[in-house]
């Protein structure tokens, strides 16, 4: 088999010429620029709730549409990433998810602005085709890493936008455009970046370090047979596997938080501080700029505990960081004083992605013939904790502050969930031969050294 043919065993972040480094860095890019999209009106809601005269509840409302629906688009796009590879689905995600992005403009009313909303949220599935392309580009030695380095780059995204769309909007404003029309021709900029994305991603990615599905189909003329009926079979293991499901609510329990905090952190410091746009969008920018390292210390730490403790070692290091995740959201829902509440802000920010980064260090050895089908089961539980929060946060009766205390619980109570996720000892054996030959293999690759 040619070099170019097997998985990477490092990652050489320089490297723009392999497969499997083209691979990740147009996937975490195409995250980011979905990511950016995805919550581009976000930092701006301020804007449209006086435009548009939202209530806390319609907004509320807003917050679960631009997540629900990608509960559903995570599923079905894991499902068909599995089956047509994830250059063409990328590809096809980002054209087709930039066209509700430029149009959100249109909306006029609560109910125009919702729909928009809600057809934007299917490019958060996005996540689950960069967490496969990854998976099946990268070795169990660094496959957790990669993993989590794409995706915490990606959801960066979540991050830039809340600290960049103020200074779009008001790019327009200072060219004479009113509050009212600046805000639609804000969101124009991501929808035209994920179309050249799109293009791209077909252009220089390809599905496997070994060629496009397509590639192979060709030179095995039963490969899209037996890859057929693979997938079928593993996608009902998949589905009747306990510890899918005890993963979907851990990554609610992480990922969803998140996406609540990007959904909100604006507004809450807007006005439980006093705060003008700007500033509010620059501290809220904080939380999701950690994703620069903090998911991929989750999954590298989570590499690390396979490599030391193997399989059981992941999921306990996720148990532990998942933990400390809900208690320092519970602390930081406390926080009366500007600074302290950056400061646990941060903190809490730094476990809740450390957290996401070492779920996706354990998915990919769950069952590696429905990697796409688990990543999407997995990550549209992320959705579905956002959808579980959105609730809290449109309710009347209940502040800010205590809905995110009330997280703050729940993820704290979620972490014991980590105890069921187990793995025989056939599977520990499994992993600890692959591991090793990988590790093996490593040392034979000078390509694959981390730049």
């Amino acid at each position: 088999m040619k070099q170019a043919a097997k998985k990477a065993t490092s990652i050489r972040l320089l490297d723009f010429k392999t497969p499997q480094m083209r691979a990740f860095h147009l996937s975490w890019f195409a995250f980011f620029l979905c990511f950016f999209g995805w919550f581009g009106v976000a930092p701006l809601m301020t804007v449209v709730r006086d435009e548009l005269d939202l209530t806390k509840s319609q907004i509320g409302n807003i917050i679960i549409a631009s997540v629900s629906i990608t509960v559903i688009a995570r599923l079905m796009i894991g499902w068909l990433v599995d089956r047509i590879g994830p250059r063409i689905t990328y590809t096809y995600l980002l054209i087709l998810g930039s066209i509700p992005v430029m149009l959100i403009g249109l909306s006029n009313s609560y109910e125009s602005f919702l729909l928009f909303r809600l057809a934007i949220g299917v490019i958060g599935s996005s996540f689950v085709i960069t967490q496969y392309h990854t998976s099946v580009m990268f070795a169990p030695n660094c496959v957790g890493t990669a993993n989590a380095t794409s995706a915490g780059w990606g959801n960066m995204g979540g991050g830039v936008t809340q600290m960049v769309m103020p200074l779009i909007f008001g790019l327009f404003v200072s060219l004479g455009y009113l509050d009212a029309q600046a805000w639609r021709y804000a969101m124009i900029v991501p929808g035209i970046a994920m179309i050249f994305t799109g293009i791209a991603y077909y252009k220089w990615t390809t599905d496997f370090p070994e060629g496009n599905i397509s590639d192979l189909s060709k030179a095995d003329l039963d490969y899209k047979k037996k890859k057929k009926a693979d997938g079928q079979g593993a996608f009902k293991a998949a589905i009747s596997d306990h510890r899918v499901w005890a993963l979907f609510l851990i990554y609610g329990a992480c990922f969803g938080i998140e996406l609540t905090i990007n959904n909100v952190a604006a507004i809450y410091y807007h006005d439980f501080f006093q705060l003008d746009l700007k500033t509010a969008g620059l501290i809220a920018g904080l939380f999701g700029v950690m994703n620069l390292f903090a998911r991929s210390v989750g999954g590298m730490f989570g590499d690390k505990a396979g490599i030391k403790w193997g399989l059981k070692g992941r999921v306990g290091f996720l148990g532990a960081v998942l933990l400390v995740e809900g208690l320092a959201l519970t602390l930081f829902a406390q926080m009366t004083v500007l600074p302290l509440a950056i400061g646990t802000m941060i903190l809490f920010s730094l476990f809740v992605q450390m957290a996401e980064g070492a779920t996706f260090s354990v998915v990919p050895f769950v069952n590696k013939k429905a990697i796409g089908t688990i990543s999407g089961i997995v990550g549209a539980g992320g959705n579905a904790g956002a959808v579980f929060a959105g609730f809290l946060f449109k309710m009347e009766g209940i502040s800010y502050g205590e809905a995110l205390t009330i997280l703050g619980i729940s993820v704290t109570a979620i972490s014991a969930v980590s105890l069921l996720v187990r793995f025989s000892s056939e599977d520990e054996k499994a992993a600890k031969i692959e591991m090793d030959a990988s590790l093996s293999e490593k040392n034979l690759q000078p390509e694959y050294v981390k730049s």
